[in-house]
């Protein structure tokens, strides 16, 4: 595996957590350096940081805080 591409992994927890679990992304990360974005939204998607997974938390929040003024009120 390239230098740059641990320096990466190591800088970002959830990176390296989630190539200890899932250890099969280290063969596609040694065979070729351009598979760190593949790898990359692959965590996104399964530690649900991508875009689409904030917004839905944002609005469950919204929802939850509108639900506790509507009962307060």
């Amino acid at each position: 595996m390239k230098i740059d591409v641990k320096l990466k992994i190591k800088q970002n927890p959830n990176n390296s957590k989630f190539l200890k679990e899932n250890s099969y992304w280290y063969k596609y990360l040694n065979r070729n350096q351009s598979y760190y974005i593949d790898f990359e939204n692959a965590m996104k998607v399964r530690y649900k940081l991508t875009p689409e997974d904030r917004m839905s938390k944002m609005r469950e929040g919204i929802d939850t805080l509108s639900k506790i003024i509507d009962i307060l009120s």
